[in-house]
């Protein structure tokens, strides 16, 4: 039976509810929306004279759902405007639409009787064949659908998102006892390639696989923590990005999620658990459970274990619980010995290596946590899963971790480390052992360019399903597909004669190895290839330039090396576009400043959903001169009709750059002006790679042909300078911007204007690159913006002087 999901019903429209149904408008899905009816009016609906029979009373409690969801942030929508594919209701007067739905997610209340009471009523209403799965935490599947008719059970599963949707990347599924495994192929499939989720199937064992691991290890954590007597910001100092794992750390994480929440899984383990081994570390630790009591739960409540203190004057003073006194002290900014020696190791996997074999506390409290949990995950298989990839991918898609538990432990050695472990009382199961024994001493490896994973039952490798359909740039690496490198960039064989640059610089800014690599990689690609693809696998796609390097120069006032530096940059990105073979860019999370202008230069831009893309030059006291200014004047000319509008596109672009507007998403990038309709989005980042390379492949198959310069590109002149100079002086008189705002915005004006002509003329692009240029190079020599570039590279805040 083949399926098609045009139209979702999601009953319950709390935290969740409303984000899975934002997350599914993001896809293009129509959603309909349900909850209960509230009992009575309230007082606003009461003195308007309305009843509980009117629809905006009956409808109340969804809506305000709904519009408190939109209104948070991060936003849970890619759009504002994509909200209207989503349809409010009430279980009482709605729910006989779901039969025209094709897929139901309950997200009501974690309570058994509540969902079989709903379940009864859905059964009364759903064709037969229609998905019906439960975004459940913990309950059993066999007990959810128990009762239930056998196509009701057929067609159900779990289906468990994790918190936000839109950002975090599981989606477990867990299959009930009686479901079609037709269902949960489809699933794993849709999950994938049309929610841009790693779709884990899980056992339905509690906490399946990701909170059962994931909330062990920072119940594990506390209890060493304690025992090792270490503070808030301390751990939080350790357990961050500096070994791949989320920004927000352990504490800050339980704040931001709600303590409540952690307790709960972490309770509801304690009891569920029979045969666990270490089933007492669910046990609450002595500052949670006081935390707890005082329903200090963190940021839903104001405090937990961080706590903002707002004085009279305005001013803020964060503070952090004492785990030992339960008083609130000032937070602490800790330095350990391990990560001072560690600030030069760029590559994650060396500094892991580093870290946990350093001899100081931060060593200790590594060793003591790293130990523990791979201990745990070993005996954790087969209880929770028959494979161990699914436990390092559900817990790095759902707690945002570079890197697995088997990943790390592979890192640090498998054979070393037992040793290790062994010593510090942490012996891990028997399987590990035969393992060893059979001359197996990774878990993964690398073969014939396909990544495998260690097979327990069979003790051997084996390939990781769906991998095939990927391009990993660690599996390129392993596979020995580097062609050529440099200290800031590699170039590898993706195969299909397509070849891809990869840039690894700290930031990935653009600095002199980058460039290099573009210029090689476009060489390669014009004599042997069909094309090119240029990305990478970094946090972010790229910072932008290198404002150190620019920094010295112009402290130096070395304008002639800038003057150089520019042009290079300029000539690359032109390059990038006016190259004879097609360049597609892979932009993901951040592409700032040049990493957006290299992604306005490509033919095709395939970009991820998570794109915050923009020019923000102007926070730094410059403007966009690596072809920035000029794309964006030249896509206005390109799209111009006639009359005002003209203008007020044109205005448009100038407060993007003037105000430094970054999009929020792909999609609002688009919007924006930043990505145009020949540009794809891809929400799946490990498929960005392959649908990248497969846009070269078909530009190549369409007869590619060498872009030939533009030389008749529409500027305004005296009209659009004496619009953008209006304007600028208004902001100015009304104090919006100060005085070295207002002489940038003027340098940017005369770009954007094509300089002081009298009337509208066509201009060519390199015309527009040397305005670019001579305006950047000016502005370089101005106290105040180096003022503003100091204050980012030393400080990391924008300065607005």
């Amino acid at each position: 039976m083949k399926r098609a999901i045009q139209k979702v019903a999601i009953l319950g429209s709390g935290v969740m509810g409303s984000r899975i149904a934002c997350h599914f408008a993001n896809i293009g899905v129509k959603v309909l929306l349900l909850d209960i009816l509230p009992k009575e009016p309230n007082e606003a609906e009461s003195k308007k004279g309305l009843s509980l029979e009117d629809k905006a009373v009956r409808n109340r409690l969804v809506n305000e759902a709904l519009e408190k969801t939109l209104k948070s942030k991060p936003s849970p929508i890619y759009d504002r405007a994509f909200a209207d594919r989503i349809q409010t209701g009430n279980f009482d007067d709605d729910l006989p639409k779901i039969k025209d739905y094709d897929w139901v997610i309950e997200v009501v209340v974690e309570r058994l009787d509540i969902k079989q009471s709903l379940y009864e009523k859905v059964e009364q209403h759903r064709k037969p064949g229609t998905l019906i799965t439960s975004n459940t935490s913990g309950i059993p599947m066999q007990m959810l659908c128990e009762g239930r008719s056998d196509d009701f059970q057929a067609n159900f599963c779990g289906t468990h998102f994790f918190n936000p949707p839109r950002y975090l990347r599981l989606l477990e599924i867990i299959p009930g006892p009686k479901t079609d495994p037709a269902i949960i192929d489809f699933l794993m499939d849709y999950g994938d390639r049309h929610l841009g989720k790693e779709t884990v199937l899980c056992k339905d064992t509690p906490a399946f696989i990701a909170n059962r691991i994931g909330v062990y290890a920072m119940m594990s954590s506390m209890h060493i923590i304690e025992s090792m007597k270490m503070g808030v910001s301390e751990v939080d100092k350790l357990t961050g990005t500096v070994i791949g794992r989320a920004k927000s750390a352990t504490f800050r994480t339980m704040d931001v999620v709600g303590l409540d929440t952690m307790v709960n899984v972490a309770n509801n383990l304690s009891k569920a658990l029979q045969n666990d081994e270490s089933k007492d570390k669910f046990k609450l630790p002595k500052t949670v459970a006081y935390l707890s009591e005082k329903k200090w739960l963190g940021d839903k409540t104001g405090q937990g274990f961080f706590h903002m203190i707002r004085h009279k004057d305005g001013s803020k003073e964060l503070k952090e619980i004492d785990l030992q006194t339960h008083e609130y002290k000032p937070a602490e900014k800790p330095k350990f010995k391990a990560l001072e020696a560690s600030k030069e190791i760029n590559d994650l996997k060396e500094r892991i290596k580093f870290l946990v074999n350093f001899d100081d506390e931060a060593g200790a409290f590594y060793r003591a946590t790293f130990y523990d949990l791979f201990r745990y995950c070993s005996f954790r298989i087969p209880e929770i899963s028959d494979e161990l990839y699914r436990i390092d991918q559900a817990v790095c898609a759902g707690f945002g971790w570079e890197y697995g538990p088997f990943e790390n432990w592979d890192i640090l050695g498998l054979k070393d480390t037992i040793k290790k472990m062994e010593e510090a009382d942490q012996r891990p199961a028997e399987w590990i052992y035969e393992m060893l024994d059979a001359g197996n001493e990774h878990f993964y490896r690398v073969e014939d360019g396909r990544r495998q994973y260690y097979d327990i039952p069979s003790k051997s490798y084996k390939d990781i399903p769906g991998q095939q359909e990927f391009i990993l740039l660690d599996t390129l690496k392993a596979a020995n597909k580097k062609i050529w490198g440099n200290a800031g960039a590699t170039i590898y064989d993706m195969g299909d004669e397509v070849i891809g640059l990869e840039f690894h610089t700290k930031m990935n800014s653009l600095g002199q190895e980058v460039i290099e690599g573009i210029n090689t990689a476009i060489t390669m690609a014009e004599k042997d290839y069909k094309g090119l693809v240029i990305g990478n696998e970094g946090a972010n796609f790229s910072a932008g330039a290198n404002l150190a390097m620019l920094f010295m120069f112009a402290g130096d006032q070395e304008f002639d090396e800038i003057n150089l530096m520019i042009a290079q940059f300029q000539k690359t990105m032109m390059r990038v576009r006016y190259s004879s073979v097609p360049v597609v860019v892979a932009p993901h999370n951040m592409a700032l400043g040049g990493g957006c202008e290299m992604s306005l230069h490509a033919d095709a831009v395939q970009a991820h959903a998570e794109l915050y893309m923009g020019l923000v030059e102007f926070g730094v006291g410059l403007i966009p001169a690596g072809g920035g200014t000029k794309e964006m004047i030249l896509r206005f000319s390109n799209a111009i009709h006639s009359g005002d509008v003209e203008v007020n596109r044109l205005q448009e672009y100038f407060m993007n750059i003037a105000t430094a507007k970054v999009s929020t998403s792909a999609e609002e990038a688009r919007g924006l002006g930043y990505l145009q309709a020949k540009d794809d989005i891809t929400l799946n980042r490990k498929r960005q790679f392959a649908e990248a390379k497969a846009k070269v492949i078909e530009l190549f198959d369409e007869g590619y042909t060498q872009p030939v310069q533009q030389t008749n590109i529409k500027v305004l002149g005296k009209t659009s300078l004496a619009l953008f100079e209006a304007g600028i002086t208004g902001m100015r008189y009304g104090a919006y911007i100060s005085e070295h705002d207002a002489k940038i915005a003027r340098k940017l004006a005369w770009v954007m204007s094509g300089g002081d002509l009298s009337q509208a003329n066509e201009v060519s692009e390199q015309y527009l690159l040397e305005l670019e240029r001579e305006a950047f190079l000016s502005l370089t020599g101005e106290q105040k913006t180096l003022e503003r570039i100091q204050s980012i590279l030393f400080k990391g805040k924008p300065l607005r002087n």
